[in-house]
Order: structure tokens, then C-alpha cells, then sequence
């Protein structure tokens, strides 16, 4: 028996756009966002009134995926259930700043962040791995709670990099060669111990109508972020 997961990136925040970490920081949803937002939310009820179905709606407990999710949740009458394990990562000190001030902020930890090392964790914040464990964690009671079931999972672009990596065996450090897209629509099947996942599909934008934006931090060339 399968549970089937599709997990969603928040819609466009306004620190998304110029690169700037949010983490853990409280950041709204843009106007492009919130629009983003009704655009999937009308998606998915279509999808539901032609058969497809959907159990639950469960989010981050930070605003911007919550307000990703609250329209999907209106459309469908479904309650929104917040879950503070599916956070994005908490980049501490790293936070609030965009990649070029961290470099000169932070210059050691700036040089040992770019070496992809897992157990790095910012001043105050995360390493991956810890993010990593968590949002597996996170994942376990939602598969348990719905047995053959087919929910949403509203959360940011570290916690799809986090499910990613776990069903493709990938390890922390690989580079990243796969999308984490804006309100992107993500389809995950995990077998019933949530011990392992498939992909099913991935960065799904089609409900949009204009490009969706990367997880990046660096301004020109693309690479992990959040």
C-alpha cells in the first residue's frame, strides 16, 4: 500500500526574488505569490471535482507556505494542519542576508558553507543533515495517518530537496540538478513505513502562467538553496 504525497514549494516571496535567505525569518508571500497561490488552488479543486482526491492538506507553520496552502484548504473545505517539522532550514545567522553580504559577513563560514559539507551548520542555525533527519521525521506521521491516502504538503525549497534526495538515494553533498520551482507541484508515492519514496513527478508548473522561480541563493548561476 502506497501513500501519495504531493508536495508543494510556497508561492514567490519578495526575498525569493532578490536572494535574500529567509530560513526560519517570518517572509509573506509577494503579490506574484498570492496569485501564484489561487492559480494552484484553482488547479487542484479541478482536479479533485474530475476524480482525482486529496485526504488532508497539511504546511509549514511559517506564512508563506501557509498562505501557499490556506486557498487550496478553502477551495476544498478541508481543514489546513500546521507542522512546524516541515520548515524550511534555519540559516541563523545566515539569515536575512543575501549571498554576497554572507561572503563578507561571514567570511570562514562563507568558505566552508560552498564546500557542501552536510554537517556545516551557520552561526545559530542548521547543518543539512540535521535539516535532513528532521524533515524525514516530519514526513513519518503523515504517511502512517493515511494509509493508501493522497495528501498535500505545502512546505520550501530545503524540505523538497530533503524528499528528493531520499527517494533517489542521493547523498547531501551531490550538487543539485533538479528543480525546486515556485508553487511547483511535486508527486511523491512512499511505501506504508514511509522507508521508501518514489518520484512520481517533479516541479510541475503547468497551472502557471508565467516562470516560476528556482531555490537559489546566487544571483546568476544557479545552486542549492532555499
Amino acid at each position: 500500500m502506497t501513500t501519495q504525497i504531493l508536495f508543494i514549494r510556497h508561492g514567490e516571496t519578495d526575498w525569493n526574488r532578490i536572494k535574500r535567505i529567509q530560513g526560519h525569518i517570518d517572509i509573506p508571500l509577494a503579490t506574484t505569490g498570492l496569485a501564484q497561490a489561487q492559480r494552484l488552488a484553482r488547479r487542484i479543486a479541478s482536479e479533485v471535482k474530475e476524480g482525482a482526491r486529496l485526504d488532508a492538506i497539511y504546511s509549514s507553520d511559517l506564512q508563506r507556505a501557509q498562505q501557499t496552502a490556506q486557498p487550496i484548504a478553502d477551495a476544498l473545505g478541508l481543514p489546513l494542519q500546521l507542522r512546524e517539522g516541515l520548515r524550511e532550514r534555519s540559516y541563523g545567522a545566515f539569515q536575512g542576508h543575501d549571498s554576497d553580504e554572507i561572503a563578507i559577513r561571514f567570511p570562514d563560514e562563507y568558505a566552508h558553507w560552498q564546500t557542501r559539507d552536510a554537517g556545516f551548520a551557520p552561526p545559530e542555525g542548521e547543518s543539512q543533515r540535521t535539516l535532513y533527519h528532521r524533515v524525514l521525521h516530519a514526513i513519518e506521521p503523515l504517511v502512517a495517518a493515511h494509509p493508501g491516502g493522497r495528501i498535500a504538503v505545502v512546505a520550501h525549497g530545503g524540505v523538497l530537496d530533503c524528499v528528493r534526495r531520499f527517494a533517489c538515494s542521493l547523498s547531501l553533498d551531490a550538487p543539485r540538478d533538479y528543480a525546486l520551482l515556485n508553487t511547483s507541484v511535486n508527486v511523491v508515492d512512499y511505501a506504508d513505513d514511509a522507508s521508501k519514496a518514489t518520484i512520481v513527478s517533479w516541479a510541475d508548473v503547468s497551472h502557471l502562467d508565467t516562470p516560476s522561480d528556482d531555490d537559489s541563493f546566487k544571483k546568476s548561476a544557479p545552486e542549492p538553496g532555499r
